[in-house]
This record gives structure tokens, C-alpha cells and sequence, in this order.
């Protein structure tokens, strides 16, 4: 079977293969990659994520805000992750458009709104992943500090549809069974 990569930007050179320049270029030195192997994308995702130390919860809360332009996509997100059986917390707009669309999800405040607000759900740790679009420049101001305390309390934080799918892919993957795990040359050789 062909492996499938999920990679995250901090590469550790493992043990070289032929024709592999073991030197890292100025790219990799100063974002960093890791990489994720598996037999299923999601899998891979997932294990990329860990590796980069941003552990995907496998239940909990997701806390979903994003762009009015995105909430068509995101529906079938938060399918996947109310499948999976986590609790969806949603800012008014994104909480409305998926209550239009059939999904439960938990009204939350943002900070400027007042309180109970999305930090005070972060600092009580009822929040264990965090999927939000940012929107140009208002997004700079309006949600950085969702940003800073994602960092703060160690909470994953998506800001892209196409990675909120693939963590929720990853997780399914992971509940279904972690997988082999196998050297980079063991991969190596089942494709040649």
C-alpha cells in the first residue's frame, strides 16, 4: 500500500536514504516541518499534528467561528465532529447558520460581547480544539486574542476548512486504531 503524509510545519532527519541531502536548506531551519505517516490520510494528519505537539482531542468541545463566506463549508465539519460525538460551541452567526443547517451547536460569546465569553470557556478548560477562519483585517483584532489563548491553555487551533476537515478525519482515523508503526525505510521499501 502507498502511505499517505499529513505534514506539519518543525524535519528531524531520521536515518538518510541514498540520494537524500541530510542538510537541512534555510526553509526548514527557520519554520520547521514534521511529517506523519500512515496507511490513511487522516491518520497521517493526525499523527503530523501530535508530532508538531498540537495533540488533537479525540471528545470534548470544539469551539467553530468562522467567516459568514466559509459557514457552507463547514457543515460538513461539523457533521464529522458531532459524529464523533464532541459538543460543537459556535459564535452567534456560525451558531445560527448550522441550527439553520440541523446541527446542535452551544451559543458562546465572544470577549467584546460580555461574559460567560470563549476565554472564560478556555480558562475553565471546557474548550479542547478550536477551528476558526480569520477574516482579513478585522480578524487581526477580533480574534487574536482567540489566537493568544489557544497558546496560553494549549489548545489546538484550526484556521483553515481544509484542515478542520482532515483533524476530523484524523481523529476518526485514530478512534478506529493507531495504526503500525514503522521506520521511514520500512515505508520506503513497500513502495519500490
Amino acid at each position: 500500500p502507498i502511505p499517505h503524509f499529513g505534514v506539519k510545519e518543525a524535519v528531524f532527519p531520521f536515518n538518510m536514504f541514498p540520494e537524500v541531502d541530510p542538510l537541512l536548506g534555510p526553509e526548514m531551519r527557520s519554520t520547521g516541518e514534521v511529517l506523519g505517516m500512515a496507511d490513511s490520510f487522516g491518520l497521517a494528519f493526525y499523527k503530523a499534528e501530535e508530532a508538531a505537539n498540537q495533540r488533537l482531542p479525540v471528545e470534548g468541545t470544539v469551539l467553530i467561528t468562522v467567516s459568514e463566506e466559509e459557514r457552507p463549508a463547514i457543515l460538513d465539519v461539523a457533521r464529522r465532529f458531532h459524529d464523533l460525538g464532541f459538543s460543537i460551541a459556535a459564535t452567534d452567526g456560525t451558531q445560527n447558520f448550522l441550527a439553520q443547517n440541523g446541527i446542535e451547536a452551544k451559543q458562546i460569546k465572544k470577549l467584546q460581547e460580555g461574559r460567560p465569553n470563549i476565554v472564560d470557556a478556555m480558562t475553565n478548560k471546557e474548550i479542547q480544539l478550536i477551528i476558526n477562519t480569520p477574516v482579513g483585517k478585522l480578524s487581526k483584532h477580533d480574534d487574536s486574542y482567540i489566537r493568544k489563548s489557544a497558546i496560553k491553555f494549549k489548545i489546538p487551533y484550526i484556521t483553515t476548512i481544509a484542515a478542520a476537515l482532515a483533524a476530523a478525519r484524523g481523529i476518526e482515523a485514530f478512534k478506529k486504531g493507531r495504526g503500525t508503526v514503522k521506520s521511514l525505510q520500512q515505508y520506503h521499501e513497500d513502495i519500490k
